[in-house]
């Protein structure tokens, strides 16, 4: 809590103790009184405060829509006040619901927020829209001031800082989301920020082409920013002069790129369900550990 936080707090109260003594000092204790509840009400009425409920829907308002591109946009939605939080573990999701016409039930998507709980009153969803993706056509078609139901947070990671010395990450298209998430969190919090985080990060990121690299300023000035995270970027159509890896995610392009297996080395995986699966078998032929079939904490190849 910041100390322009409590100085707006007390004002209010030391106007009323001078204000009573001034006029009925006799009624000073009862002043001294009443002002200790104003300011415990002022300070603790500014605290962000969390949101999401893990075990309830709640609707939140589509507040802005970014395109990126003819199938990829930013979604911002607004939380209840310009001061709440979701209060989003880093490395964790929420799942978003829809009623869908012609599904028999409600349908639910995990999504990890690109924002973070730096970020008050909002938060960002990175959407890829595709053809047979029922909750990406649905946030498609919201227009500003539509609600959305979202649940969370939910997840087996909760990133801590310094919980291995090393992760190497491998994603592909929209599954750069959580990686993302981890990444600005490690940054954020390294000693010349203030922190006490020196885990380093190596990233490979996959896609088709060019255009489908998402985030890719993003990551280039945080590349920029910090000399212990590194991407590599591969590409199945990659154009003339592409420097970076071509085709799919190789063992060879694992063992060159990523930390090697370690005790305090964690590998996390993030993208299509055909992509997750060959870099499973890839990482165990490395000698990591083998991954499971649902990922706990713990792991040291880890799936989100």
């Amino acid at each position: 809590m910041s100390l322009a936080t409590i100085g707006t707090a007390l004002a209010p109260s030391a106007l009323l103790i001078a204000g009573v003594y001034a006029i009925k000092p006799e009624f000073i204790a009862y002043a001294i009184a009443v002002a200790g509840i104003l300011a415990g009400y002022l300070v603790f009425s500014n605290k962000p405060r969390k949101v999401l409920n893990p075990t309830e829907f709640q609707n939140f308002v589509l507040k802005e829509k970014n395109e990126i591109s003819h199938n990829v946009a930013i979604y911002r939605f607004a939380l209840p006040r310009s001061t709440d939080i979701l209060g989003l573990p880093i490395g964790q999701h929420i799942s978003l619901a829809a009623t869908i016409a012609g599904q028999p039930k409600e349908v639910v998507r995990s999504y990890t927020p690109i924002s973070s709980d730096n970020e008050a009153g909002y938060f960002d969803l990175l959407v890829k829209a595709y053809p047979q993706g029922n909750i990406s056509k649905y946030l498609t078609d919201l227009k500003i001031g539509d609600n959305m139901k979202v649940r969370g947070p939910k997840g087996a990671m909760v990133y801590t800082p310094n919980m291995c010395r090393h992760i190497g990450m491998i994603s592909g298209g929209t599954g750069i989301t959580p990686m993302l998430q981890v990444i600005k969190a490690i940054i954020r919090n390294r000693p010349r920020n203030g922190g006490n985080d020196t885990t380093k990060v190596d990233l490979i990121f996959a896609n088709v082409n060019p255009e489908d690299i998402l985030l890719k300023d993003q990551l280039e000035e945080l590349e920029k920013e910090d000399d212990g995270f590194r991407v590599y970027y591969v590409l199945n159509n990659a154009p003339e002069g592409w420097t970076g890896g071509v085709g799919f995610v190789t063992p060879d392009m694992i063992k060159e790129r990523l930390p090697a297996p370690a005790a305090d080395v964690k590998i996390f995986l993030c993208g299509p369900p055909p992509m997750v699966s060959a870099m499973k078998k890839s990482t165990e032929a490395l000698g990591y550990t083998k991954a499971r079939p649902v990922s706990k904490l713990e792991d040291q190849v880890f799936c989100f």
